[in-house]
């Protein structure tokens, strides 16, 4: 498969800044409002398939379906981020309407953290083809993990242990305003501050999960980036449409666990079996289906 053209590569960055500018005014304009949060959301969804549509153009049919399917793979891991970020804003105590500026920024961060993850990791399994029995290691391990929460370890248990080593700390400012504040003379980190670190530590963990398990679906780079990429800048409307209906999704770890093991399983028969990229949407389409109805039909815990 032919490497992207530079100029792909650039539009699409032009594009991504254009559309988070337009989420960053929108959110502005009334943060946490589930209106504003639904737009972008339908704009972040449309522009992925209309960017799965372009691809036809270089990658034909074949390309814009590996295209699709880690999109969709990744926008279903992407709701593990969910629960972290609800329980680090209850951890840090950070009101509903100052979520979605942490999240903004953390997003964009994490847009660079996954484009340099990504680059090295097609480069490991390009040269170091054993590499690729590692990162199946890693989502067989993942999936355990998830499988261990969905059988109802106590949520404060299952946060990684990093997260309850940075709550400990005891933050030079209360203030919620801005992520960096002078007092008394002397420049301080917030409470808002550290919060968004613990946001980006969350998305460094979640991408060792993450990205062996888009190259599982293709080594090409362009391809690669940009799935795994729209999926995570929704992630903030994402938040703000379903932070208060998680508690339903009883099943999505279990769901979560059985998409990542599959991921597991195809990079490991990679040399024997070759699972196309529309089977692999169907099946994860198929497993997140059965997952989030099973928790919408389930009578309350």
């Amino acid at each position: 498969m032919a490497p992207a053209p530079l100029w792909y590569w650039i539009a699409f960055h032009l594009a991504l800044i254009v559309l988070l500018g337009v989420e960053y005014l929108l959110h502005r304009a009334a943060p946490g409002a589930r209106r504003q949060a639904a737009l972008t959301l339908a704009m972040w969804v449309i522009a992925a398939v209309a960017l799965g549509l372009a691809l036809l153009r270089l990658y034909r049919p074949a390309g814009a379906a590996q295209y699709l399917a880690g999109y969709a793979l990744e926008q279903a891991l992407s709701l593990d981020n969910l629960f972290v970020f609800a329980l680090l804003f209850r951890l840090f105590r950070i009101p509903p309407h100052r979520q979605p500026r942490v999240l903004f920024w953390g997003v964009a961060g994490a847009v660079v953290l996954r484009g340099a993850f990504i680059a090295g990791g097609v480069d490991l399994l390009r040269w170091l083809h054993w590499i690729q029995y590692l990162f199946a290691s890693l989502l067989l391990l993942a999936a355990l993990r998830l499988l261990r929460t969905a059988e109802g370890q106590p949520e404060a248990e299952s946060a990684p242990a990093w997260i309850r080593w940075l709550t400990r700390w005891r933050p030079v400012s209360g203030n919620l305003d801005c992520f960096v504040v002078i007092e008394d003379g002397q420049r301080m980190a917030t409470v808002l501050l550290l919060t968004l670190v613990a946001v980006e530590f969350t998305d460094i963990v979640f991408a060792i999960d993450s990205i062996p398990a888009v190259l599982s679906i293709t080594r090409q780079p362009f391809l690669a980036y940009t799935s795994n990429i729209m999926a995570v800048v929704g992630l903030r409307s994402f938040y703000v449409l379903l932070a208060a209906g998680l508690a339903r999704l009883r099943y999505l770890h279990a769901g979560l666990a059985a998409v990542l093991g599959f991921a597991a399983l195809k990079m490991l028969a990679a040399g024997w079996v070759t699972i196309g990229p529309g089977i692999t949407l169907a099946v994860i389409a198929a497993l997140m289906g059965i997952t989030l109805g099973a928790s919408l039909l389930a009578r309350p815990a």
